[in-house]
């Protein structure tokens, strides 16, 4: 019986050694666990579903503000395509004289290629201003070659910008 004794005694401080250590390392992941929960008793399960919950209300929120952000610079586009984009100015000797290019005709475009064309004839004597309308890339009335060659000048701009982009 002594052996039996021994032997119980052996494996009962083993089994006391064993829960010292379980014990040990049980209270580390408790202060573990109290800084991931922020020191509110509840348990790991509650703290992961709330987070998932708050999770799903920021994304909601963002989601939102994406939405917003769209919509808003869908707006600022359309309105981009209002402004004066394009121009281009054209100078040249209008009635043949050697006047030292002093007539000009100057596009201004805006996105839909729609705006107007100045156009300043000067003579000796008297200086001359026409502006046209043009709507689409096309003009209310026919164009002179200059007032032409300024609007293909601008749109020649529209062309390279968008080959860039």
């Amino acid at each position: 019986t002594g052996i039996i004794a021994i032997t119980a005694a052996a494996i009962a401080v083993a089994a006391l050694l064993l829960s010292a250590a379980l014990a040990f390392r049980l209270r580390r992941v408790r202060m573990e666990q109290r800084v991931v929960l922020g020191g509110q008793s509840r348990d790991l399960v509650g703290q992961a579903a709330e987070l998932q919950s708050q999770f799903e209300t920021l994304h909601k929120y963002v989601e939102d503000i994406a939405s917003a952000l769209e919509n808003r610079v869908a707006g600022v586009e359309d309105r981009l395509d209002g402004t004066l984009s394009y121009r281009a100015l054209v100078r040249y000797d209008a009635l043949g004289e050697m006047s030292g290019r002093q007539s000009a005709s100057l596009a201004l475009l805006d996105g839909t290629a729609s705006g107007l064309v100045f156009s300043s004839i000067h003579h000796r004597d008297q200086a001359r201003m026409y502006i046209q309308a043009i709507q689409d890339g096309r003009p209310e009335h026919r164009l002179s070659p200059e007032e032409s060659a300024a609007i293909d000048l601008a749109l020649g701009q529209a062309t390279q910008q968008s080959q860039l982009a």
